[in-house]
């Protein structure tokens, strides 16, 4: 067997590693938890657990190298996390660690240059210049920043509801969509607290698909919280200044068809284009690839391949 090359991205809510040959196939794919170091409780784990996966019925001698994309990857931990997980699957070697806007970029195209906006569990921008990073706005991590991520959206909806119930603020369904939390504001600010303390802060982002469905049923606070969003994550990315490249978006509030996606679009307007994002594990295998095998003109297999 030729070469094996690994791709992982570890995001807030799931992490994906894709194995693909020196020529560019699909030989393994693995799927765990989350492992954004700032906001998932055991990253480490699910890195381990995604690799493991992947790499199942495959000889781990034949690895030639591999890129993980990881939030917060600037952070010495990011790369100690990465360096555990590589060895306890029995990995040759060492894996190179980038952020996760590097690999989103470069799953959805083989362009050296551009913009990616994520939205999901977290949120960041990024300007892409020569298959790196030169500019980066926000992804500062869900206390003090992310905005308009998933995360952010659970806390507005959180907020909105107990707003509601002591009579800060109209009524709106989210108090209805958000019953499992409790039906009085003791039981809604101590589960809440409970359960960011017991399975980290990613675990707000499981609201943001109730404030979407909400808003598309015409509910003014889950309208208001998305508008908000979108006009956040707008700014982020205009925070970057104008560049050459294509647009990327990335995450699941962005490339599902998902009412804050729509807002989002409707912020950039019809002329900027913007393309979504695919397997940002396959964007890892990618550049991975190219790395590994400089001369080799992979990139557009490798990220149709895992499509």
């Amino acid at each position: 067997m030729t070469a094996l090359i690994i791709g992982l991205d570890g995001g807030g809510t799931s992490t994906r590693c894709v194995v693909v040959s020196e020529t560019g196939e699909v030989a393994g794919r693995g799927r765990a938890g989350g492992a954004n170091v700032v906001s998932v409780a055991d990253p480490a784990a699910n890195l381990l657990a995604a690799l493991r996966a992947a790499m199942d019925g495959l000889d781990p001698a034949l690895v030639a190298g591999g890129v993980f994309g990881l939030a917060g990857s600037g952070a010495e931990r990011a790369r100690r996390l990465a360096g555990e997980a590589w060895r306890s699957a029995g990995l040759p070697g060492h894996p190179s660690v980038v952020a996760d806007v590097l690999v989103a970029f470069a799953s959805a195209t083989a362009e050296p240059d551009g913009t990616v906006l994520i939205a999901g569990t977290g949120a960041v921008a990024a300007r892409i210049a020569r298959w790196e990073i030169a500019a980066v706005a926000d992804g500062h991590g869900w206390l003090v920043g992310d905005e308009g991520s998933g995360v952010w959206i659970g806390r507005r909806a959180v907020t909105a509801a107990l707003k509601s119930l002591d009579g800060r603020a109209g009524p709106t369904v989210l108090l209805d969509r958000l019953a499992a939390l409790g039906t009085s504001v003791g039981d809604i600010v101590s589960t809440v607290y409970a359960q960011v303390a017991d399975s980290g802060p990613a675990w707000l982002a499981t609201f943001a698909p109730l404030v979407d469905a909400a808003a598309r049923e015409g509910d003014e606070a889950a309208s208001a919280i998305l508008d908000e969003a979108a006009c956040r994550l707008a700014a982020t990315a205009r925070a970057l200044g104008p560049g050459e490249g294509p647009l990327v978006l990335a995450g699941s509030l962005l490339t599902q068809p998902t009412e804050l996606a729509r807002r989002v679009r409707a912020e950039f307007g019809d002329a900027a284009r913007p393309i979504p994002a695919r397997d940002g594990a396959a964007g890892a295998a990618a550049l991975a690839l190219r790395a590994a095998f400089p001369s080799a003109d992979l990139h557009r297999r490798v990220i149709g391949e895992c499509a």
